[in-house]
């Protein structure tokens, strides 16, 4: 098989990185070092060389030793490579740290314009855009205005350790195992019709309805809108072969059967 090389030494093109939150809330490093070791079971590689935005919005990063946090952070596998919500006094400081200053959802509705003939279809029809266009005895009820819904991805295929999907904007569907060090992530749901036994991640964008549906729970780690629950402890006691949702209660992950009613 031959290989098609480019006569460029170099591209540029967008490309999507998934990027976990780290959000502060509190900038007392001694605090923080012994809540990773809670979370992660004192795993130096458990976030295995993920990617990280660390938010500052609740504390006062001014005072915040910044070189310190972000060697502890790396002591866990955890890159930090973006502050969000950070003051503008810090901004260059941060910026000297080789970390970009992420404007969160400023520049997602700027990276995220729609091209002009895909605006009257995906972009959010208002009451006000209505009556800009049709006369008050013409205007429809918007519950009669059909939304476009991004189709699921779907995966046929047994999702391999080391290996990472991402459904960007849409649920999640797997028929195969998700084996042990795989990552699979949706900013929807995600639905494993098989084994569950590596990481799952749904809301990757903070929606906080989304739920993980598996066959078999085995899993390392799963997260609904950035909370996340492991099980070093075992998992929760389940009817046999039952299957089971995961989804968010408040500021904790409930794991239950979807056809008993047990809960935890």
């Amino acid at each position: 098989m031959s290989i098609q090389h480019s006569n460029k030494a170099i591209e540029i093109k967008i490309s999507t990185v998934v990027a976990i939150a780290v959000i502060l809330h509190d900038n007392d490093l001694t605090r923080l070092e012994s809540e990773l070791q809670q979370l992660t079971g004192n795993s130096t590689d458990f976030f295995a060389g993920e990617c990280a935005v660390v938010d500052v919005a609740h504390i006062d990063c001014a005072t915040l030793d910044w070189t310190a946090l972000i060697k502890l952070l790396r002591t866990y596998g955890i890159h930090p490579v973006a502050v969000r919500n950070a003051p503008e006094l810090v901004e260059e400081s941060i910026s000297k740290l080789g970390l970009s200053i992420d404007l969160g959802t400023k520049t997602r509705q700027f990276s995220e314009v729609l091209p002009l003939d895909q605006q009257e279809v995906e972009a959010p029809v208002t009451e006000a855009m209505i009556a800009d266009v049709l006369p008050a005895e013409s205007q429809p009820d918007l519950l009669d205005i059909p939304t476009r819904l991004l189709p699921p991805m779907i995966i046929d295929t047994p999702v391999r350790g080391g290996q990472r999907i991402y459904a960007r904007d849409t649920d999640l569907i797997i028929t195969a195992v998700v084996n042990s060090g795989a990552e699979v992530i949706a900013d929807g749901s995600i639905h494993i019709y098989a084994p569950l036994r590596g990481r799952a991640l749904a809301g990757a964008s903070g929606n906080t309805s989304a739920r993980i549906f598996t066959l078999s729970m085995e899993a390392e780690l799963v997260s609904i809108a950035g909370i996340y629950r492991t099980f070093e402890n075992g998992f929760p006691v389940l009817p046999p072969h039952s299957p089971v949702q995961i989804k968010l209660n408040g500021d904790k992950i409930d794991v239950t059967s979807t056809t008993h009613s047990t809960t935890n």
